[in-house]
């Protein structure tokens, strides 16, 4: 707990361009709490350009740990971390190789942008460049110690 005469030090923001501007395809990758920007993106794309293709690609370790759980449609591809829900048919584990080639592909001429820790957005990154997707056309927020 901070407490009166404690110092504390902030840093950040440090990107300034983790906006969608309506660029398409648009391919979204969050990973838990990450997801909830993410989220006001494909609102927004559900509530004014329903046909532009976008996707949103979420890891979470658990159902209970899923945000936005209601508002899932099929633009949203789910894979379970650690315990997925019985009967689940889905990805589990984390985003990999595979999850990319199968939810991302159409979308490697778009932008994307992936939102979560520190080393979620460096994997998830690594992943999408690898697929084929732009260097300057993936953005990225992260949160976590910076060092």
């Amino acid at each position: 707990m901070v407490g009166d005469g404690d110092q504390v030090e902030l840093r950040g923001p440090f990107t300034s361009y983790f906006v969608w501007r309506g660029e398409s395809p648009a391919l979204l990758v969050g990973g838990g709490s990450g997801v909830v920007p993410l989220m006001s993106m494909l609102r927004h794309r559900r509530r004014t350009m329903p046909n532009l293709p976008m996707r949103l690609i979420y890891s979470v370790r658990t159902a209970e740990d899923v945000i936005y759980a209601d508002e899932l449609e099929d633009d949203a591809v789910l894979t379970y971390t650690r315990d997925a829900p019985a009967g689940w048919e889905g990805h589990t584990g984390r985003v990999d190789r595979e999850l990319i080639g199968e939810s991302a592909s159409s979308f490697t001429s778009g932008i994307a942008f992936v939102c979560g820790s520190n080393g979620f957005v460096e994997s998830a990154t690594n992943l999408l460049l690898d697929a084929g997707f732009d260097p300057a056309h993936v953005r990225t927020e992260r949160f976590g110690p910076t060092g």
